[in-house]
């Protein structure tokens, strides 16, 4: 196995590709990151209070989550890359493993995230769609923009996440999935499709209905996650791979109710995007010739920075930046300006040789960028043109200008310190060998944690073979125990056993919770609805919560009960009820979970009546519930 990845990690080290879907995924990753902390921010009473708004345990927590934020922005626009990523990391770290959040709110992409945090931390993640790579160019702001070259990368940073974070995880959960009837049935993809609290608001009935469809889709789900770790490199199945990957987890996000989940493994695809594709992308996508050419005075340093920032963010290259000193006296429209005038003000020349000059130079670049042409319209508006005109006479004016001498150009720029620079550039390339060695081991070793976790609980545990009589095997399943506990704390290692048969198998009850409003009139919490769909936004980790910790198979009494206060706390302060005047009904309907089709089987889950079990009433900031009878025989 060592000499096998050893020379694949030669091959694939020494081929150059292109940074853009590297930039991309860090761009993506980010946005993921962001939408999930912004939604533990509005949950934050629900899910780290021990009783919301009444109990706050944690009163710095939306701080800590607002810091979480601000660095999932960095993460995303690719802003002080290191520390954002390692800042990131430790956030995922943090609270996923030391908050409520790893006990009664795994959001099921937890891990995943940060797997994929570890990664991007020795990625050049920053150089491409990067403030960073924006930040280089301005360190010597009199260096234009088109020496500099298009920013190429190891193919071994696509390759790594893509088989650690991808491959090892659908191998893993396709064992799983093994053990599962109703996945042996081809209906993996149907049984969660069909339970209310699992789907979102698009009704898939047209597709669930579809026996021989549906099927089809299953199967090919457990050949795709089987084979995708071998196969995926392979330049014919690539290709094959992209597009059923993207269209597998774009149906988890868009029919079931744990999008983030769905959404984390979209965004691995951009590393699969053949790299030829990127490059012919780029041609359709940019200007083939410049829609705008730009003259600037090339010896005023606020000048070359705004010429370096308009191209960073010029996606489309639709705009072409000259130096005026060197270039004007090339263009016939611009002969009855003197160069002192030229150099007042920032002149261009479209493609039918019109003159802008000034705010009105501004206001065409950003038209002409396509995708800002909404700022330079507003800016167009009576009132707002002239206040931006004055503002920008009054910088224009008071600019200052340097004679550059060739010191100026060949100023050093901003030292890359990210890890992938120093590991897979300088370092490999003083101490090649040294270097492919160490990776071969780590990789190695990483791929013995992964081989770990599966056979601990993908074969061991299903076998009922965990738990031995012999000491000595006891001994070392526990060091097994023990070894996963520290891989998928820092690396996202988890066994992938998603939605299986055990989860459920006598899954045949679902709870609602509804109350009495100031009028007499019975009101559905705006948690789970009357078909038994659990409402946006409690989607993902709430979600979570509610299906797979309070609702299951077999019922905790006093687990619901304690997630009923939470509930009834947290949406009642949300709605305005005033808590110790409201009663609150629990509602329990019978489904079914059948491990064969069944024709409509949704909309037979959705019309089951429901019954009332119980009611809760608060006083004085507690809670009391009464069930009937034991919750688990009615």
């Amino acid at each position: 196995m060592f000499q096998f990845v050893l020379s694949l990690i030669n091959r694939l080290h020494a081929k150059q590709v292109p940074a853009t879907g590297i930039g991309l995924f860090r761009f993506f990753y980010g946005l993921v990151t962001l939408q999930e902390v912004l939604f533990l921010i509005y949950f934050n009473h629900l899910i780290f209070d021990p009783i919301p708004y009444i109990d706050v345990e944690f009163p710095t927590i939306p701080f800590f989550l607002g810091l979480w934020a601000l660095v999932a922005f960095f993460v995303a626009i690719g802003y002080r890359y290191r520390f954002s990523l390692l800042a990131n990391y430790l956030f995922w770290i943090v609270f996923v493993n030391f908050t409520p959040m790893q006990r009664d709110f795994d959001g099921g992409f937890d891990m995943f995230m940060t797997g994929a945090n570890f990664f991007l931390l020795f990625m050049p993640g920053d150089r491409a769609f990067a403030i960073d790579a924006l930040r280089y160019k301005l360190s010597t702001p009199f260096r234009h923009y088109r020496s500099y070259t298009k920013p190429m990368v190891s193919a071994l940073a696509y390759y790594l996440p893509v088989v650690v974070c991808l491959g090892f995880l659908y191998f893993d959960s396709a064992i799983h999935k093994l053990f599962a009837e109703h996945w042996r049935n081809g209906l993996g993809s149907w049984l969660p499709s069909t339970q209310p609290y699992y789907v979102s608001a698009l009704d898939m009935s047209w597709l669930l209905n579809q026996e021989a469809l549906v099927k089809a889709i299953g199967y090919t789900i457990l050949v795709f996650q089987f084979t995708f770790l071998f196969f995926f490199n392979r330049s014919r199945l690539r290709p094959v791979y992209l597009f059923a990957g993207i269209g597998l987890h774009l149906g988890i996000t868009l029919s079931l109710n744990i999008y983030p989940f769905g959404m984390g493994m979209l965004i691995f695809y951009t590393l699969l995007v053949p790299f030829s594709w990127w490059r012919r992308i780029g041609r359709i996508v940019t200007a083939g010739e410049p829609l705008l050419t730009v003259f600037y005075d090339q010896l005023c340093p606020l000048c070359n920075r705004t010429v370096l920032i308009l191209n960073h963010f010029d996606i489309f290259r639709c705009i072409d930046f000259k130096g005026a000193q060197d270039n004007a006296g090339q263009y016939p429209a611009l002969n009855a300006l003197s160069q002192e005038v030229l150099l007042t003000d920032l002149y261009a020349l479209d493609r039918n040789n019109r003159l802008y000059a000034g705010l009105d130079t501004y206001i065409q670049i950003l038209i002409k960028m396509r995708y800002l042409s909404p700022l330079g319209l507003a800016l167009k508006m009576p009132g707002i043109y002239h206040l931006a005109a004055k503002k920008y006479r009054q910088i224009a004016d008071n600019r200052a200008r340097v004679a550059c001498t060739a010191d100026c150009v060949s100023a050093e720029p901003l030292p890359d310190l990210t890890y992938y620079h120093r590991v897979f550039e300088l370092y490999a390339q003083q101490k090649p060998k040294a270097f492919a060695r160490k990776l071969a081991k780590i990789l190695v070793a990483i791929i013995l944690l992964q081989l770990n976790s599966t056979i601990h609980y993908g074969i061991l545990y299903r076998f009922k073979l965990n738990k031995p009589e012999n000491p000595a095997l006891a001994a070392v399943i526990q060091g097994s125990n023990e070894l996963i506990s520290v891989s998928q704390l820092f690396l996202g290692i988890a066994p992938h056993a998603l939605y299986l048969h055990d989860h459920f198998a006598g899954y045949d009850r679902i709870i609602a919770i509804t109350y009495t409003d100031s009028e007499g009139r019975e009101q559905w919490l705006p948690f789970v609805n009357e078909q038994g769909r659990l409402l946006a936004p409690n989607w993902g980790r709430v979600h979570s919560m509610w299906a797979n910790i309070a609702v299951t198979p077999t019922i905790n009494e006093t687990r619901l009960k304690k997630f009923i206060m939470k509930v009834t706390a947290f949406w009642g302060q949300q709605i305005g009820l005033r808590l110790d005047h409201t009663v609150f009904h629990i509602k329990m309907k019978k489904i079914d979970a059948p491990t064969h089709w069944v024709d409509d089987q949704l909309h037979k889950n959705f019309s089951a009546p429901w019954s009332d079990v119980g009611i809760a009433t608060w006083r004085n900031g507690a809670i009391s519930i009464e069930i009937q009878n034991n919750i688990n025989d009615i």
